[in-house]
């Protein structure tokens, strides 16, 4: 077998080895998942944890009980969530799906959509480049931010820039955004580093993190023709406290709708 196929081979083989690890490290078997301690513990990506710890602070006040709100990279949170988690928020249905070949404890008929939200581009505060709308993304000279999962990360980002760019069709559209990307990042975190890192003009993203980063970050709407939409979604355990599930229901009340919308 020639060398140059035979270390082909080998880093093919190396390439698929790596996939499977990282698929799996997060999942610990002998961990048991023992929710039970009088605390709702929720779990999940960045971003949308802003809007839960509005509506756990005001919860709280009404009942008396305690909420714990853990967010960020799955990574950070993984190992203690399989042990203890009450809640776990999946931040698009591609990405709660992905979540439940990892907490074994949680099924896919527990899963209920809470909130809808649609895609933004995220400008630098001010908008100096004057974004209006998409065409603007594709002119010559502008650079853009995508977030993806990049087969190793857990994220609602992925898939969403090429959603918008081929929504009506045009493979020239997807083309020419594609020539203006600077940056496929691995999870809206990094992506938002990227966005400064690289004096970004604009990042495919949801509502929150121009909320959150306002100091930052201006919001344009992707027009209603291209706009795509992800829900935030939540999946409580079977074996958890009555708070839990209760907390649960009042996500969808009026009052904590209002609250997520903000």
């Amino acid at each position: 077998m020639p060398r140059l196929l035979i270390l082909a081979s080998a880093a093919l083989l190396l390439a698929c080895a790596t996939a499977q690890a990282q698929d799996t490290v997060l999942f610990f078997p002998t961990i048991r998942h023992e929710p039970k301690d009088g605390i709702v513990r929720l779990y999940g990506a960045g971003g949308p944890n802003t809007a839960f710890g509005k509506v756990a602070d005001l919860w709280m006040r009404q009942t008396g009980n305690k909420v714990e709100i853990n967010a960020g990279p799955e990574g950070t949170w993984s190992k203690k969530a399989q042990g203890d988690a009450d809640i776990i928020w999946g931040t698009s249905e591609q990405s709660m799906t992905a979540f439940l070949q990892t907490y074994k404890t949680f099924s896919s008929d527990q899963v209920q959509p809470i909130y809808v939200r649609p895609t933004v581009s995220a400008v630098k505060k001010g908008n100096p480049k004057g974004i209006q709308g998409f065409d603007d993304l594709l002119k010559d000279g502008v650079k853009i931010v995508v977030t993806e999962g990049s087969g190793v990360a857990n994220t609602s980002g992925t898939g969403t820039w090429e959603d918008v760019a081929g929504r009506l069709g045009k493979l020239s559209d997807i083309e020419r955004f594609r020539r203006n990307i600077v940056s496929f990042s691995t999870g809206s975190g990094a992506s938002f580093k990227a966005f400064g890192d690289l004096d970004a003009d604009a990042w495919i993203t949801w509502p929150d993190w121009t909320v959150t980063k306002a100091d930052v970050l201006d919001a344009v709407p992707i027009e209603a023709e291209r706009r795509i939409w992800r829900d935030l979604n939540i999946a409580v355990a079977p074996d958890v406290d009555p708070q839990a599930k209760e907390f649960a229901d009042f996500l969808v009340t009026p009052e904590a709708q209002a609250l997520m919308r903000t």
